[in-house]
């Protein structure tokens, strides 16, 4: 069996190694080979040189594989694209700017291969309070609020419980996506995919994992105006496909 890590870059070149050696250290369930691939949206910095540079040192010892887009469009489309690009049994999107952390990996695929479900969500919220004073206040507390706010318009709107439907850590069986469409281009793949997995009767499954949130100085690319983007989202697909 084999685990798709699909990696979407744009412009990460301070955390993309570290984040990559953490993908390619992380444990998994034995029997269980890794597959990396990473798409770099058109970055303007060093990110893709030391994608390249990752990819020579492994001298496939791990498949690794790289595609680069010639012009920037956006994390949808990048995950859309490695997606298609990938061969594993099962599948997890990860983040290249180590806010998720790939030691969670092993709890992500553990109700999939024990056959609890077909798609896990890695939730933060559970281990991630709201704090709006002292030395660990929650950075980006409008981000934090979006995200509470737009997964209770999940649950409305699909009558599903789900605790974070902005997670990036989502892992599932290729057979989920297979007969499914995504057109989101960027950050609407969230909750597009949500809904249309969700609309194909298909159960969530959510496990507590780490978080390093960072704020913009940081990097942080998703803006306000991609809340309401995700909103549009979820009340279109719910009525069309």
């Amino acid at each position: 069996m084999k685990l798709s890590i699909i990696i979407p870059v744009y412009n990460e070149e301070s955390t993309i190694e570290t984040l990559l050696s953490k993908v390619l250290s992380a444990k998994l369930p034995a029997k269980v080979d890794r597959e990396i691939v990473i798409v770099d949206d058109a970055s303007k910095d060093l990110s893709y040189d030391k994608i390249l540079k990752f990819k020579t040192a492994l001298d496939k010892k791990i498949s690794t594989k790289v595609i680069r887009h010639n012009f920037n469009q956006g994390k949808g489309v990048a995950v859309v694209d490695g997606i298609n690009l990938s061969t594993g049994d099962f599948i997890v999107i990860q983040d290249a700017d180590l806010e998720y952390d790939p030691d969670d990996y092993q709890k992500l695929i553990k109700p999939i291969m024990d056959r609890k479900t077909d798609v896990v969500f890695g939730t933060r919220l559970k281990n991630y309070p709201l704090k709006l004073f002292g030395k660990n206040k929650t950075p980006l507390v409008s981000h934090y609020l979006g995200n509470k706010f737009l997964t209770l318009v999940t649950e409305i709107l699909y009558q599903r419980k789900v605790s974070d439907m902005e997670t990036c850590y989502k892992m599932f069986r290729r057979e989920v996506i297979k007969n499914i469409t995504i057109h989101a281009k960027r950050f609407d793949f969230e909750p597009e995919f949500t809904a249309k997995i969700i609309k194909k009767g298909f159960r969530i499954f959510e496990v507590p994992i780490k978080v390093k949130p960072r704020g913009y100085a940081e990097g942080k690319k998703i803006f306000w105006k991609d809340g309401f983007v995700a909103l549009w989202t979820l009340i279109k697909y719910r009525f069309v496909d």
